[in-house]
């Protein structure tokens, strides 16, 4: 085995081993049983970080440095002014998530969902630095995080059903031209989508609403999260792409049932039939139809524009998007289903062995 160490990010409305609830329900394992506790037991040295379940990618990255460097969370100076919210949160020099982070340490980070855009913010940061932080804050105020050149290694980011290029579930929603509540859906499937849609929506506190995951998951958000963010030449990419609809003759996607959470159901229709334009010009097509139940499949290949292959196990390149074969399961079968048990032990074992293996 390597030095790797390996830190899971988990998605909008998630938990990682900082929550109680991570002791009786993993995030990572879910169903299938506790994931990371397993790849341990394989060798693989393994982490959950816990991030804000509804926070901005910013915030996340901040916390997500604050947890690997065993320091307090400084959302920056300029940052918490400009989003109306408390500079400082929680403290974690008495309790890092690893053990002497260090030029040494070779980090690969494994984001589920929301988390893709954590982790991509949060490596853009480390290397690169925030310039507005730096222009605004004195340098015996500045947290080393914003100053960037971190020659801490980060060796692979891996994001899986990662909203790269945003959701149209929140773009159609806002859309004029159309009628979500016009889609044909199960009746009960209405009744769980409302149940879920209490556990996504964020407690508003009186921040700038900009500040939130939901606002960063809208594909003209993410398309330009996405020109600012850096795929590093150095730094191994992989994202696996999940799907749980079948296209229909009309050339819109349905869930397919036996791979598909009830809770997502309903969504899953609507995402598998919207066709329009963002405000910013993207256009929602058919491609952004099939989905695996919260995020179009389209978007978790690779962030448009950046350099991006097919999976090629024998010809693994740094600074490439290496896309997996498209994962036959919805949003949450990933890393071990909602309500529907998947086991992905194996799926994990090789994917850790493979990236152990560069």
């Amino acid at each position: 085995m390597s030095n790797l160490k390996y830190v899971f990010v988990h998605g909008l409305s998630g938990w990682g081993s900082y929550d109680k609830k991570y002791q009786k329900k993993p995030y990572w394992g879910m169903k299938g049983g506790d994931l990371l506790t397993f790849l341990r037991e394989k060798g693989f040295d393994c982490y959950a970080a816990s991030v804000a379940p509804h926070g901005s990618a910013w915030d996340r990255a901040c916390e997500l440095y604050a947890q690997l460097s065993g320091t307090r969370v400084d959302y920056g100076k300029r940052h918490s002014l400009q989003y109306r919210h408390e500079r400082f949160g929680r403290d974690f020099s008495e309790c890092p998530l690893i053990d002497q982070w260090n030029e040494d340490t070779r980090l690969v980070l494994i984001g589920h969902s929301f988390g893709g855009a954590t982790v991509r913010l949060f490596s853009e940061i480390l290397i690169h630095g925030a310039k507005e932080e730096i222009e605004s804050t004195e340098a015996d105020d500045l947290s080393p995080f914003f100053l960037g050149g971190a020659k801490t290694g980060i060796h692979s980011i891996v994001t899986l059903a990662a909203p790269l290029n945003g959701t149209t579930a929140y773009n159609m929603l806002e859309d004029e031209n159309f009628d979500p509540e016009g889609v044909k859906v199960p009746w009960w499937s209405t009744i769980l989508a409302k149940i879920l849609s209490r556990s996504v929506v964020p407690v508003r506190d009186g921040r700038d609403p900009r500040d939130y995951a939901d606002y960063d998951m809208h594909v003209d958000a993410a398309a330009e999260m996405n020109r600012h963010l850096t795929t590093f030449a150095n730094i191994y990419y992989f994202s696996i792409p999940c799907s749980s609809t079948e296209e229909t003759r009309d050339g819109i996607h349905c869930p397919i049932r036996k791979i598909t959470d009830p809770f997502f159901v309903k969504r899953s229709c609507q995402i598998g039939c919207y066709s329009g334009t963002t405000k910013g010009g993207t256009v929602i097509d058919s491609t952004w139809h099939e989905n695996d139940g919260l995020v179009n499949t389209i978007s978790a290949r690779a962030p448009f524009g950046q350099p991006q292959q097919k999976l090629n196990r024998k010809n693994i390149q740094p600074g490439v998007w290496n896309i997996f074969p498209v994962f036959k399961g919805d949003h949450m079968m990933i890393h071990g289903g909602l309500t529907k048990k998947r086991d992905v032990k194996t799926l994990y074992v090789k994917l850790l062995s493979m990236i152990d293996a560069l």
